[in-house]
């Protein structure tokens, strides 16, 4: 419902997010809560909740934009209205196509007209090897040093499960297009994982936002941002959520 994202629970939510303090339209944008947030509620079935995540956020925005030039205040808001689109759409793998639908279409009924996106951002011109190598650069950034264990784990499990993951997965969905950040990839989908409950995976991935440039400090606000949304939407763990290790 989106009466679970008043005013008061999502300034609470970005307070927990570390912050230089500075009031800019810059450092809002780099401000993730919002994502993970609206993610986190998307994942839970609560898409009327996501609209009202961008409208507070995009107000915020334009409160830092008093004396921006237009043009560049537009960019910048469409730049949020992008984000918003492409974590919900990276999190489809994760809690399931019918929730990301139901939550980008909850939020086109509120975005403005300027911001809305038309066009594809994924390169169509690529072919599917081109997305396997691709896909296996942003595997291997994310993962690291487990990158090997990991993918031979899902290539055990089923050798077109590694290949799916590898290249829908990593190849088109995380990294086909030029709008998140590595690390805001990882924190659109350790927001999702939380909020379906998948531990193993939500230990990897706040292990792989690390690996992106996190600090201890950042990934655990995520995970506690997170939880809190997954939690309000009525979301239980059965083992509890990992920690950041």
């Amino acid at each position: 419902m989106a009466a679970l994202a008043t005013d008061s629970f999502l300034s609470q939510l970005k307070s927990l997010y570390p912050s230089t303090g500075a009031a800019t339209p810059d450092e809002l944008l780099s401000q993730p809560w919002y994502l993970v947030a609206a993610v986190a509620f998307s994942a839970s079935r609560k898409a009327d909740a996501v609209p009202v995540v961008f409208e507070f956020a995009l107000n915020e925005l334009k409160k830092a934009q008093a004396g921006e030039e237009p043009e560049r205040a537009l960019a910048q808001r469409i730049a949020l209205a992008s984000k918003f689109r492409e974590a919900l759409l990276q999190s489809c793998l994760l809690s399931g196509v019918p929730r990301v639908i139901e939550s980008l279409i909850a939020l086109r009924n509120v975005m403005p007209e300027e911001l809305r996106g038309k066009e594809v951002l994924r390169d169509r011109t690529k072919t599917i090897v081109d997305y396997e190598r691709s896909g296996e650069q942003l595997f291997r950034a994310m993962y690291r040093d487990t990158a090997d264990n990991v993918q031979g784990l899902l290539d055990s499990a089923y050798a077109d499960l590694g290949w799916f993951c590898n290249t829908v997965g990593y190849g088109i969905t995380y990294g086909g297009a030029n709008v998140l950040s590595q690390v805001e990839t990882s924190y659109a989908i350790v927001a999702a994982l939380i909020s379906i409950d998948a531990p193993r995976q939500s230990t990897w991935h706040l292990a792989n936002a690390r690996n992106g440039g996190a600090t201890l400090e950042e990934a655990k606000a995520v995970r506690e941002i997170a939880m809190k949304v997954a939690g309000v939407a009525g979301v239980t763990w059965q083992d509890g959520v990992p920690e950041v290790q």
